[in-house]
């Protein structure tokens, strides 16, 4: 299996990016992944409405070259579904089943995903109402999905 998270922005704080280097190598063991780390765009203080729109739109269009053809999309958004770490170790356990080889996770910028990027998205997936920061969001992802990958092997993980 194949894992791509797609994601806006740099990780500025050191705590995260250890984080992430940890469950990085722990999924190793699971599945090949890939992080693709894009520019986000400068959002002005006071940004308009038509303003926030143009900024997602130009991150969107970096996202969907970033997705390769053939892979699954799981887009993280607020309006998604949310799952419990079980449901979400299922839901990886069938694509590979289902010969869905290739996953690919996003996480948008500071302002979400563009309104492409959600069509594009083979499923939307949300793990709370609240909004996080993005930088914390892919620490949380990896961590999850490594808790996928224990729960689907039958390995003993903390609950």
């Amino acid at each position: 299996m194949r894992i791509t998270v797609v994601c806006v922005g740099k990780i500025k704080e050191k705590y995260f990016t250890m984080g992430i280097e940890e469950y990085s190598k722990r999924l190793s063991r699971y599945c090949k992944l890939d992080i693709i780390e894009l520019p986000d765009e400068k959002t002005p203080d006071n940004a308009s409405a038509a303003e926030e729109l143009q900024i997602k739109k130009k991150e969107g269009e970096r996202i969907l070259k970033s997705v390769k053809d053939g892979a699954y999309v799981i887009a993280l958004a607020i309006e998604g579904k949310m799952l419990t770490s079980e449901e979400l170790s299922e839901k990886i356990e069938a694509l590979g089943v289902n010969g869905d080889s290739h996953i690919v996770f996003i996480i948008g910028g500071s302002l979400g995903l563009d309104a492409e990027v959600l069509k594009r998205a083979d499923y939307k997936l949300s793990f709370s109402k609240m909004t996080f920061p993005h930088q914390m969001m892919r620490m949380v992802l990896l961590e999850q999905v490594y808790r996928g990958y224990r729960i689907m092997k039958g390995e003993p993980y903390h609950k």
